[in-house]
């Protein structure tokens, strides 16, 4: 993990501080170079025993964290045999609550999902289709506690196409704006340059802000972009912020450990 930006002469309460994860997954296929996106593409419509071996390595990384939101996670179908991913790594990390968001479901070929896994109970669990011109994206919204001083964590992944994110982060500062204590992280597919373009930008509107601005996370073999992000309201304190060196995916996940207000209680 990276340095930790907070106090060193103040630690904080353990019961708010909080360890996440946000982690494209891509349904468990492990990518360690660009000639694999052809040689392993049949693992997209077909299941493998590896991609099992690989989703044990995902479960014993994420089972580190209290609070994980996953993307493309196959909710059920062939290429995963049948196993819905999100359950199969809350079994696997041991995590007693969990939820799965199919947002482009190809009956039993393929259930593109977003999944969050957590040991904090959430209160309430939201899904939301975002806009786009091709059906398929969504944001997962779980909230910890209750009324105005609790925690929202949402979980997105945004579209390939430069209209259809700034259509979804409008969409997604709109709701971020109705709560005090937000978390959104996700895969955003640019980086931050390309939503900040515009003043204001639906970011500045929603009141969140990224705690570092370059953390490279694809591909994971030899990370070059940064566009797997996490965002936070001021009220939060982000002490560590790490993208995690393992090809489990094609992407990095990014471990963020955060210290909430004393007034939010999350039941931790």
């Amino acid at each position: 993990m990276g340095a930790p930006t907070g106090h060193q002469d103040d630690p904080p309460s353990r019961s708010n501080v909080l360890r996440l994860m946000s982690y494209n997954i891509q349904t468990g296929i492990s990518t360690t170079r660009y000639r694999h996106y052809l040689t392993k593409s049949w693992k997209h419509v077909l299941p493998s025993s590896r991609r099992v071996e690989n989703l044990d390595r995902i479960g014993s990384l994420v089972s580190e964290y209290d609070i994980v939101g996953l993307q493309e996670v196959d909710g059920g179908s062939l290429r995963s045999g049948y196993i819905n991913q999100v359950e199969y790594l809350a079994w696997r990390g041991e995590f007693p609550h969990w939820h799965s968001q199919p947002n482009r479901n190809l009956g039993r070929l393929a259930q593109h999902s977003n999944g969050l896994l957590s040991r904090v109970p959430p209160t309430d669990i939201s899904e939301h289709k975002l806009p786009g011109l091709i059906p398929g994206r969504g944001a997962l919204m779980a909230q910890f506690g209750k009324g105005e001083e609790s925690l929202v964590v949402l979980i997105i992944h945004l579209a390939l196409s430069a209209r259809a994110r700034e259509q979804q982060m409008h969409y997604i500062s709109e709701l971020a704006q109705q709560y005090r204590h937000v978390v959104l992280m996700g895969d955003m597919n640019c980086r931050a340059h390309d939503i900040n373009h515009h003043t204001p930008s639906p970011l500045e509107r929603s009141g969140l802000v990224e705690p570092v601005r370059e953390l490279n996370t694809y591909p994971s073999w030899q990370p070059q972009r940064s566009i797997d992000r996490v965002l936070v309201s001021a009220s939060i304190k982000v002490l560590r912020i790490d993208a995690l060196d393992c090809t489990y995916s094609d992407h990095l996940p990014v471990a963020v450990e955060v210290e909430l207000p004393p007034q939010v209680d999350v039941g931790l």
